[in-house]
């Protein structure tokens, strides 16, 4: 066999679903250039017959961020202006990804889609993904970093100030993310962060409102939700924050009464759920059918870190709600994974299954 030959029998063994289009770009050639020789090797024998795979059906796709973490904790009093000693710890993590990771462990079929440089960060994160979500479907760029979020703690675990290098997602455009429509199609939800660029985010939106499947929007901070769509008809879940919420709908929430009349602005714009988490309160919830009504957060003894708590919510609420169970319940799960991982070192705690949430709710 020839060079050419080897290589496209080589890029087969490394992923057999790999389309004819995506081995030609990975290959610097031309698609028809690449299926004579794949006919050639077929006829030798080399390749046995192609396996069209359909989409697999009940999925959970999540689209946006997959970050390289990196937290400083600080020792004593943090103090601004000057050298703080630290120590420091690198984990894998992201908005969505941590969100995919979450339903992976509770024993769902997820695919993520995200952007990601060519780098040794992506390499490490997806060493620490595969084994709880497909991720062959990640787009990498030459000329592009893998996303990193970096955040400063104090002793407490509370966040004192977080920068974040997530310039890659804003190559994430409407026509890349199309070529897995059919998956789209087929899933049991979208779960997608705004990371995205707003245009792709609209796209998906209205993707998923004309084929009537699932569509979960989750913010990741106050400074992105420019990139909002113009209203949440077709949202199925919108989760938030304060500051998030404060900023979307230009409004400061102080009272009781403003929790509820923001749950309720937020329903009024077209989602079907809303849920807006108040940290150590709780959250205030409702959905359509059901009035706002606040639930209290599960409480612990001690917090050992903030990070990917309200992931851990997200994941576990959205669990409860594919197994169709009711939605306080939903709320009840997400609280449960929250104020566990508040007290976990990891930022998606390693001990996660769908029994043992099961178990620590019935305890």
């Amino acid at each position: 066999m020839n060079e050419k030959e080897l290589m496209i029998l080589k890029l087969i063994r490394q992923n057999p679903f790999l389309s004819q289009q995506e081995m030609a770009e990975e290959l610097n050639m031309s698609r028809p250039a690449l299926a004579n020789i794949i006919s050639g090797l077929t006829r030798q024998g080399k390749i046995v017959g192609r396996a069209y795979i359909l989409p697999e059906e009940n999925e959970v796709i999540c689209i946006g961020g997959a970050n390289m973490d990196r937290k400083f904790h600080i020792k004593g009093k943090a103090q601004l202006g000057t050298s703080n000693p630290a120590a420091v710890t690198q984990s894998i993590g992201g908005v969505t990804r941590n969100i995919a990771e979450n339903l992976g462990r509770l024993g769902h079929h997820v695919s993520l889609l995200t952007g990601a440089g060519k780098d040794s960060d992506w390499n490490a994160i997806k060493e620490a993904s595969a084994s709880y979500m497909n991720v062959s479907n990640v787009e990498q760029f030459q000329n592009a970093s893998t996303g990193s979020y970096t955040a400063v703690l104090d002793e407490q675990g509370e966040m004192l100030l977080a920068v974040a290098n997530m310039d890659v997602y804003d190559l994430l455009v409407p026509e890349l993310l199309m070529k897995h429509e059919a998956a789209m199609s087929n899933a049991a939800c979208i779960v997608m962060d705004l990371n995205c660029p707003k245009e792709t985010i609209e796209s998906i939106k209205e993707l998923a409102l004309v084929r009537q499947i699932p569509f979960v929007l989750i913010p990741v901070s106050s400074p992105k939700m420019d990139r909002m769509p113009k209203d949440l008809n077709g949202v199925t879940w919108f989760i938030c924050n304060r500051d998030e919420a404060e900023t979307y709908l230009d409004s400061a929430i102080t009272s009781e009464e403003d929790w509820k009349k923001a749950v309720q602005a937020l329903l009024e714009k077209g989602a079907e759920n809303v849920v807006i988490t108040a940290g150590s309160k709780g959250v205030y919830a409702a959905s359509k059918d059901l009035p706002v009504k606040s639930y209290a957060a599960i409480q612990i003894d001690h917090v050992e870190d903030v990070t990917g708590a309200g992931d851990a919510f997200v994941g576990a609420l959205l669990h409860s709600w594919i197994l169709q169970e009711p939605f306080a319940e939903n709320i009840q799960n997400g609280l449960m994974n929250a104020a566990k991982t508040l007290q976990s070192a990891f930022t998606v705690r390693p001990e996660l299954s769908a029994n043992k949430l099961k178990n620590e709710l019935e305890e």
